[in-house]
C-alpha cells in the first residue's frame, strides 16, 4: 500500500528550535513576570502613569535579543549548553536596557527611567528574565543536539511484518 517508511530521526533543524525556543521564551517571560509581581505583591513598573508601553517594548526588545543571541548559538555545527548563558545574560541587558528606553520615552524623565531599570535590575523580576532565557536556550540547543528518532509504538516496528 504504501512505500518504506521515511526515518525522520535526527536532530531538530535550528530554525525550528530557534522558533519553538522563542516562543517558549515569550511564555515563560510572561509566566515569571506575573508570578513574581503576584508573590511580591508588586506591579513591574510600579511608577504611576507611564502605561504599558514600557513593558511592551521591553519584551519586545528581550525577544528579539534572545532570538538573535540563540540563532547565532544555533547556526554552529554542534551548539554548545553554554550559549544558553549567553542568552541569559544578553537578555537581562537587554531587558533592563530596554525598560529604562521605554520609561524614559512615556515619562521623559532620566531619574524615573533609572530608578525603574535599577529596580528591574535588582530584584527578582530581572532573574526571572535572565532565568526564562536561559531556560528556553537550553531547550532549543537541546532540540538540535538530540540525535533520536521519533518516539514510536511497539506495534509500528518494522521487523515485525
Amino acid at each position: 500500500m504504501s512505500g518504506p517508511a521515511q526515518s525522520s530521526g535526527g536532530p531538530v533543524r535550528p530554525l525550528v528550535a530557534l522558533g519553538l525556543a522563542t516562543v517558549t521564551f515569550v511564555a515563560l517571560l510572561i509566566f515569571a513576570l506575573g508570578m513574581v509581581s503576584l508573590v511580591l505583591n508588586a506591579d513591574i513598573v510600579q511608577t504611576p502613569g507611564l502605561g504599558q508601553l514600557p513593558g511592551v517594548f521591553a519584551t519586545v526588545a528581550t525577544t528579539a535579543v534572545f532570538a538573535l543571541v540563540l540563532w547565532l548559538v544555533l547556526r554552529t555545527a554542534q551548539p554548545r549548553y553554554r550559549g544558553a548563558v549567553s542568552a541569559a545574560v544578553a537578555c537581562y541587558l537587554a531587558y533592563v536596557i530596554a525598560i529604562w528606553l521605554g520609561v524614559l520615552v512615556a515619562s521623559a524623565d532620566f531619574a524615573t527611567a533609572g530608578q525603574v531599570a535599577g529596580r528591574i535590575a535588582t530584584t527578582w523580576f530581572g532573574v526571572m528574565v535572565a532565568l526564562a532565557a536561559g531556560l528556553s536556550a537550553l531547550g532549543g540547543i537541546a532540540l538540535v543536539r538530540t540525535r533520536s528518532d521519533r518516539p514510536r509504538w511497539p506495534w509500528e516496528d518494522e521487523f515485525d511484518e
